[in-house]
C-alpha cells in the first residue's frame, strides 16, 4: 500500500474504505460479509475509513467491527456532521456524541461538515458557534482534523476553502466529472492552499467499472491490460493533490483488486497513451448517458416508492448498450413492477423532495418522466398491469 501525507505529515493509505455501500441482507446491513471485507482491507494496509451520520447502519457496523477485532488504533476514522439538519449549537454536540457512541470510540480522526453546496451553509454553522465548538473538540482530543465534503461548483468551493483554516476536504472527482462540481479547478486550488483532498465517487458509483462493451474495447485496444476500475483509479492517483481515494468496496474481489492497484499507482504513473484512452472512453460515455446519476441514493427513500436510481440505471443502460433490448426492459419490469408497491417512475407525484437532497443537482422529476416514457411504452405498460394482477397479491 502506498501512503500519502495529510496536512501534518500523518501517513494515510491512498486507498480509503467508503462505508456507504456495505452489502445488505434483507432490510439490514450484512455484518458478517462486511466485516470480512473491511478487515481484509485493513490487513492489506487500508487505514482510512469514511462513514457518515446519515448512512443507515454504517457507523454502528464500523464501530462494532473495530471493537470486536480490537483494531481501532490501526485506522483513521472519518465521519460527518449533517449540517443541513442542524438548527442549534446543542444539535451539533448531540449528534457528534451520538456518532462517538455508534463508532465505539472517544475521538474522530477526520470530521467533516457534510455536503456543502454553498458558502451560506458554512455561515449558518458559524452563527451557531461551530468554530468555538471545533476548537473545544480539538483541545480535548475528540476531533483530530476538521474538513468538509462538497457538491457544488468551483467558485463556491474556493470561497469555502478560503473561509476557514481547514485540515482537509472531500470532493466528488473522477475522469467523467473532471470539470463538474469542484472539479480539477477546485482540486488544484486546494492543493495550492496546502489542503489535502479526499476523493469520493472515484468510479462514478460503479459506472466507470461497468462500462459498455465498446468502451471496454477502447481500453483493450490500447494494450495496457488495465481493468475498467484500474484505469479510473490510476487516473486519480496520478494527481499529487489527492491524499486518499474512497472506494465503496463490497466484495473480496474489489478489495483485493483495489489494494493491488493502490500498491503500485503513484503520481507520474499515467502516460500519454493512458490519457488518450480516458479521453476516448469519456467521450463515448458522454455521447450516450441520459442522466448523470451516481447511484448514491441520497434521494431515497421516495415517499411514493419510486426507485429513482434504479429507473435511471436502466434508462442509461438502454442507451449505453446502443439498443433498447427487450431483456433490459424485462429485468426493469421484474425488479420494479412486480412488487406489492411498484417502483416505476410513473409513481412520482412531483413533490421534489428528492431534488433537495441530490448532490448532482439533477432535475429528477423531469428525468423520471423521460425514463418512464422510454422504458415503458404504452403496450408494455398494459402487459405489466396484467402481470401484476396475476402475480402480485
Amino acid at each position: 500500500m502506498i501512503y500519502r501525507s495529510d496536512k501534518y505529515g500523518n501517513q494515510i493509505s491512498q486507498l480509503g474504505y467508503g462505508c456507504m455501500r456495505f452489502s445488505r441482507k434483507g432490510s439490514s446491513l450484512d455484518y458478517e460479509k462486511s466485516e470480512h471485507e473491511l478487515m481484509l482491507a485493513i490487513e492489506r494496509g487500508v487505514n482510512y475509513l469514511d462513514s457518515a451520520y446519515i448512512y443507515p447502519g454504517s457507523e454502528e457496523l464500523v464501530g462494532r467491527v473495530l471493537a470486536e477485532n480490537h483494531c481501532r488504533d490501526k485506522v483513521n476514522l472519518a465521519t460527518k456532521l449533517p449540517q443541513y439538519i442542524i438548527r442549534s449549537s446543542k444539535a451539533i454536540d448531540r449528534i457528534f456524541r451520538e456518532e462517538l457512541s455508534r463508532l465505539r470510540t472517544d475521538h474522530i480522526d477526520y470530521y467533516l461538515m457534510h455536503m456543502f453546496t454553498d458558502h451560506a451553509e458554512w455561515e449558518n454553522l458559524q452563527r451557531l458557534g461551530i468554530e468555538d465548538w471545533v476548537r473545544a473538540r480539538k483541545a480535548e482530543g475528540s476531533v483530530r482534523n476538521i474538513g468538509f465534503s462538497y457538491h457544488g461548483g468551483p467558485e463556491m468551493f474556493m470561497k469555502i476553502v478560503d473561509a476557514y483554516d481547514w485540515d482537509f476536504c472531500q470532493i466528488q472527482y473522477n475522469y467523467l466529472d473532471e470539470n463538474s462540481q469542484a472539479g480539477r479547478q477546485g482540486l488544484e486550488y486546494a492543493g495550492e492552499k496546502g489542503i489535502p483532498v479526499v476523493i469520493m465517487e472515484p468510479l462514478r458509483g460503479g459506472k466507470l467499472v461497468n462500462l459498455p462493451e465498446k468502451a471496454k474495447a477502447i481500453i483493450r485496444d490500447a494494450g495496457k491490460d488495465y481493468s475498467t476500475a484500474e484505469l479510473g483509479l490510476r487516473w486519480l492517483w496520478d494527481q499529487p493533490q489527492i491524499m486518499c481515494v474512497l472506494s465503496g468496496m463490497n466484495s473480496v474481489e474489489m478489495v483485493e483488486e483495489n489494494c493491488r492497484i493502490a500498491s503500485d499507482a503513484h503520481p507520474g504513473c499515467f502516460d500519454e497513451t493512458d490519457q488518450a484512452v480516458v479521453s476516448q472512453v469519456r467521450d463515448f460515455i458522454r455521447s450516450r448517458e441520459k442522466v448523470g446519476c451516481t447511484g448514491c441514493r441520497y434521494c431515497m427513500p421516495c415517499p411514493q416508492g419510486v426507485d429513482i436510481p434504479g429507473n435511471f440505471h436502466y434508462y442509461n443502460l438502454m442507451y449505453m448498450e446502443d439498443e433498447k433490448k427487450s431483456a433490459v426492459r424485462f429485468e426493469f419490469a421484474r425488479g420494479m413492477g412486480l412488487r406489492k408497491v411498484p417502483a416505476f417512475a410513473s409513481q412520482c407525484i412531483g413533490c421534489g423532495k428528492c431534488e433537495k437532497h441530490c448532490p448532482q443537482h439533477l432535475p429528477i422529476r423531469e428525468k423520471l418522466k423521460e425514463a418512464d416514457k422510454e422504458l415503458r411504452p404504452g403496450l408494455y405498460k398494459i402487459g405489466i398491469d396484467i402481470a401484476r394482477k396475476i402475480m402480485v397479491r
